[in-house]
């Protein structure tokens, strides 16, 4: 009888992550019929006893907000991406028992830019400051030769983004949220913000805008996306991100080297459109 390989994915709220559907599709395109993945609603203090009570059956977790920052501690290595960020979004439980946290949201969002052309800037542009920025700031020190202009709300966001830049080696300059369309001069604009926070600037995107990455997914498009569509820029949204974070955490969590990009982005499109 063949061993029962469990994985999922924790957060609050989760009930409308698509994590699921993506680990899913790829066990199914890899014939990995013994292994399941599911959802539990687990909040910071709830985590600790959670992960203490896994068994030899477990194989991985994927880690959504609040607990990116939280997990930290009951970890027995970080990988240096993870520590760079102080945000692990995958666990990996390796057979001696020993807990291995990774962060997937930097290479995925590489790998996502790369998969579209993009290997390098000259400079860029972010719009917000929680910790997809800081994520989006730690990919940006391995692609982007020049500063990066990142908007934010309060001086105090606006210190903590050049804390980033300092730690991640990377010149961060920042401005104020009420110039947020002067980022659209970049040659790339990484979009971190909650839904409907960028709608009011999609007036303003010019005519000839170079790459936008949104990092949300539903909806989708924004009218930020949609009004660079229309402008003929190129766009990546949040299913990009999520597909290319994804596929590295199922070669981590299986072992298998090469997951099914093609059809865990189809069973997100597919998720994404019937709901």
């Amino acid at each position: 009888m063949s061993t029962q390989h469990r994985a999922a994915v924790l957060g609050s709220p989760i009930a409308h992550s698509l994590s699921p559907v993506l680990h899913r599709a790829a066990y199914a395109e890899l014939g990995l019929d013994d292994w399941s993945y599911d959802r539990f609603e687990i909040d910071e203090a709830a985590l600790p006893g959670f992960v203490g009570e896994l068994d030899g059956s477990w194989a991985g977790l994927s880690l959504t907000m609040p607990l990116k920052r939280a997990v930290i501690p009951l970890l027995d290595e970080v990988s240096g991406t993870a520590a760079a960020v102080e945000a692990v979004n995958t666990v990996v439980l390796r057979e001696d028992g020993s807990r291995f946290g990774d962060n997937t949201d930097i290479p995925g969002m590489i790998a996502a830019l790369s998969e579209r052309g993009i290997e390098k800037v000259e400079s860029a542009a972010i719009l917000g400051a929680g910790a997809t920025a800081s994520s989006a700031l730690a990919a940006l020190a391995r692609i982007c030769a020049g500063p990066v202009t990142a908007y934010v709300r309060s001086e105090a966001r606006a210190r903590e983004m050049r804390g980033w830049g300092d730690r991640l080696g990377v010149d961060v300059r920042t401005a104020d949220w009420d110039d947020a369309a002067e980022a659209f001069a970049a040659p790339l604009v990484i979009a971190t913000t909650p839904a409907g926070t960028t709608d009011t600037l999609a007036a303003a995107v010019p005519d000839r805008p170079g790459t936008l990455f949104d990092v949300l997914y539903d909806p989708w498009p924004t009218a930020l996306a949609a009004a660079w569509s229309d402008h003929g820029g190129k766009v990546l949204g949040g299913l990009d991100l999520l597909v290319h974070q994804a596929v590295l955490q199922v070669e981590q969590m299986t072992g298998v080297p090469r997951a099914p990009l093609a059809a865990m982005r189809a069973a997100g499109e597919a998720a994404l459109a019937a709901h």
